[in-house]
């Protein structure tokens, strides 16, 4: 079975391994991964109520922001007019991105390898 996701969260932690081998990160991989009745019931007894976790998260502060959180996407979120596609869980997701904005952390969306390298380098240098 194919996870597009995945093979992308993998190609931009070896990325970040390479070229910034002293951040912390984390990658969440729980989408991915299938689990029995028992394990989604212990998973989602911790984890917070209609929180969605974003993907990718580097915990490395810079001028701005207290760290930087990815959500990983294939192809891009948004319909061509810039509006959020319509989707229950793309609904959570930006949810969770608009609040850990408001505390203070740079989350979004990002697609793809290319872009997300370029938005690790931006943060990376501000």
């Amino acid at each position: 079975m194919k996870h597009p996701e995945y093979e992308l969260q993998k190609q931009v932690c070896a990325y970040l391994n390479e070229h910034y081998p002293d951040v912390f990160y984390r990658s969440d991989t729980i989408a991915s991964v299938k689990l029995t009745a028992a394990q989604g019931a212990r998973n989602k007894a911790i984890q917070k109520e209609g929180f969605k976790t974003p993907d990718l998260t580097l915990f490395e502060p810079n001028k701005y922001y207290h760290g930087l959180f990815i959500e990983l996407k294939v192809d891009s979120p948004f319909k061509k007019d810039g509006t959020l596609k319509k989707n229950a869980h793309l609904e959570a997701q930006q949810k969770s991105i608009n609040d850990l904005n408001a505390k203070g952390y740079f989350a979004l969306f990002s697609w793809g390898f290319d872009m997300t390298k370029d938005l690790i380098d931006s943060y990376m240098k501000l």
